[in-house]
């Protein structure tokens, strides 16, 4: 598969290859290309004007191209005439640093020079909506506590079956699938891998669900807190590393606490220690922090963090430890950043192992309801721009992820916040018009 796109199209018979990568914003960018020109797409790329997506770019810069990864290539099992290729985003001959593939890149390489290799599974959380987005879906979804209902889950049986029967037939090794906690709210499940696989796979698992969807006349969305009364849409990160070779877990240890390595609480150090601060890329929208720091939900719990704490196998904290060998982080949502969260991630576990950062003592509390007893807490920001301005403050991560990227990220999402405020809610207006 790795050179020869050529004959793997003739083969398949792909007539037609999308050539993606996504922005700052996480938006998915494409352009299709023929079959007949994938030759020339590998020697010198799609080209594209970087002012016209979010990359912090103006019209005077130079083209930019985006240039397929072989070894990315997903044949889209509803339309297998097409194929679809992650690009690296090149201009003036050299890589775009603050792409976030690129930034994801910067990061494995330099896990592989001290022997490591990050493993991880993510789990996507989404709404299956009407097709105006102003409801869910299934008016008979209308349990307090929804989640595994049967019922909810079989009427939408031909959604769901169809998504994974695709992630079947890619191979992707998907394993379950299931109503979650709000009303039309869905997550699917399939194997972890290596993270920049899981990062690319991520990317097109949001669009085929948005694409599969629509093919049933409903629309799905990730947006993190789409109702103020139900859960919001996490997307949890499981997270491993192993040796370079991918074939030993160096987090698991069968003597160390809960089964966890002196490497895997390093690494967690590294995470709690710069946990605010990656808010702002872990939960990068405004919408984000009305899913975290949230009111109880019409389920009962929100099952989203409201504070920088760990524990063993317990949702209520924001890093859980459900085995040995691995931990899940509960921080991100929906809007993040495939890409992003992968680098962000391993940037903070790196950073982590090499000042071996102690993550501090577990604690083995209902934090929802004990949480505030618990002296010198650390807390998550409130909003966006409180997490963009610890973001800015991080040396660790602005060293790890690269000037070139931190910059362009704050300033465009600087103006998104600008932007926000700039307008006037219906809240406003219903509860100060007769101040």
């Amino acid at each position: 598969m790795a050179n020869d796109l050529v004959k793997i199209a003739k083969d398949k018979g792909i007539k037609y290859f999308l050539i993606s990568y996504v922005d700052l914003f996480g938006v998915l960018r494409a352009k299709l290309s023929p079959a007949a020109a994938i030759q020339q797409m590998m020697d010198d790329g799609a080209g594209f004007a970087g002012f016209a997506t979010w990359l912090d770019m103006t019209p005077a810069h130079a083209d930019l191209f985006a240039k397929p990864d072989p070894e990315s290539l997903i044949q889209l099992p509803w339309k297998p005439e097409v194929g679809w290729l992650a690009a690296d985003l090149w201009m003036d001959g050299k890589l775009v640093e603050q792409a976030p593939r690129q930034v994801l890149r910067r990061q494995t390489e330099k896990a592989a020079k001290l022997g490591y290799r990050m493993k991880t599974g993510v789990e996507c959380e989404y709404f299956l909506l009407t097709p105006d987005g102003a409801a869910i879906s299934d008016a008979r979804d209308t349990q307090s506590k929804p989640c595994y209902d049967q019922s909810a889950l079989m009427r939408r049986y031909d959604v769901i079956t169809e998504i994974c029967d695709a992630m079947l037939a890619l191979g992707w090794k998907p394993y379950q699938n299931d109503h979650e906690d709000a009303n039309g709210q869905f997550e699917m499940n399939w194997e972890y891998d290596d993270c920049m696989v899981t990062a690319d796979r991520h990317v097109f698992f949001k669009y085929m669900v948005k694409a599969l969807a629509e093919k049933h006349g409903l629309r799905a969305t990730f947006m993190p807190k789409p109702f103020s009364n139900l859960t919001g849409n996490g997307c949890h990160a499981h997270v491993s590393v192993w040796d370079k070779a991918g074939k030993k877990n160096l987090f698991h240890d069968p003597k160390g606490e809960l089964g966890l390595s002196t490497l895997a609480y390093q690494f967690l150090g590294g995470i709690m220690h710069s946990a605010a601060d990656l808010a702002a890329i872990f939960n990068p929208t405004v919408n984000s922090y009305k899913r975290i720091n949230a009111p109880r939900t019409l389920s009962g719990a929100t099952w989203s963090p409201n504070a920088i704490s760990y524990g063993g196998n317990n949702r209520t904290h924001m890093v859980r430890i459900p085995d040995k060998g691995r931990f899940e982080l509960r921080l991100m949502d929906g809007a993040a950043n495939p890409y992003l969260l992968q680098a962000g991630v391993l940037c903070a576990g790196l950073d982590g192992v090499a000042h071996q950062r102690d993550p501090g003592k577990r604690l083995d509390i209902n934090m929802y309801e004990q949480g505030h007893t618990v002296k010198n807490l650390k807390k998550l920001p409130l909003n966006l721009l409180d997490a963009l301005r610890a973001f800015d403050r991080n040396k660790a991560l602005r060293d790890g992820l690269g000037a070139e990227f931190c910059d362009s990220y704050l300033k465009l999402k600087h103006q998104e916040w600008n932007s926000y405020c700039a307008s006037i809610s219906a809240w406003e207006r219903d509860n100060t018009l007769d101040c």
